[in-house]
């Protein structure tokens, strides 16, 4: 179920937890929920829920699964307007089975607050469902073989907005090599899904003075929802 929005105080604190100014003007909450068309039966779209996680469970497409501990599926609200994707589990994701958790996740949680949703509203994927050894970059190979399962999740969610979440999600998300630099500001496309790039937590963890310009890419995509 769609959670209640937060009223401007709360908000208030979760940007402060960013670092942001409180005078930066904001435009009015989107109203978060489940969208409102006719959807398919909901045992029918449970059923592929299980069936995915299962093979994503079970997966052993590329070497990761020797050495994982456990696959990280994704986790929130399975209808999302918005779909946050990030490059690949660490170490506590991959103690723990759930995405974007510790420090880093922690920070995507304000992020996610500061847009006006609660973290349960939204669904949180990465492009990797295993941990690749001491945090390293998606070999091409691991990206392939988890790509398919990506798709569909998408597929499943329907997101109206994609969020590719730090540099190695985005260039492979938008078959891209182009810096964060370029990508950012500008709406790409996976398939017929809007994609907005945006900084990693874990990045502005180590280079703070960059939330400013994280804000700037959260305000872009809100306002980017609300102009479809």
């Amino acid at each position: 179920m769609a959670g209640t929005p937060l009223d401007d105080v709360s908000r208030l604190a979760y940007l402060q937890a960013m670092d942001i100014d409180v005078w930066v003007q904001r435009t009015p909450q989107v109203k978060p929920g489940l969208r409102q068309e006719v959807a398919a039966p909901q045992s029918s779209l449970a059923d592929q829920w299980t069936t995915l996680q299962e093979q994503v469970a079970s997966c052993e497409q590329c070497e990761l699964c020797a050495t994982r501990t456990q696959t990280v599926f994704g986790s929130g609200n399975q209808q999302a307007d918005w779909m946050f994707i990030g490059e690949a589990p660490g170490q506590s994701e991959d103690e723990q089975g759930l995405p974007f958790v510790g420090r880093a996740g922690q920070l995507l949680t304000e992020m996610i607050r500061a847009l006006g949703f609660a973290r349960e509203q939204v669904y949180i994927a990465n492009v990797l469902k295993c941990r690749p050894p001491g945090n390293r970059d998606p070999k091409a190979d691991e990206v392939t073989a988890c790509r398919a399962y990506l798709q569909q999740q998408i597929d499943l969610v329907q997101p109206k907005m994609i969020l590719a979440v730090g540099r190695i999600a985005a260039q492979n998300l938008l078959q891209s090599q182009e810096p964060l630099a370029k990508l950012r500001g500008k709406i790409h496309q996976w398939g017929e899904k809007p994609v907005i790039v945006i900084y990693h937590p874990a990045y502005l963890l180590r280079s703070p003075l960059e939330k400013r310009k994280a804000w700037q890419d959260l305000q872009f995509a809100l306002k980017a929802f609300r102009d479809k």
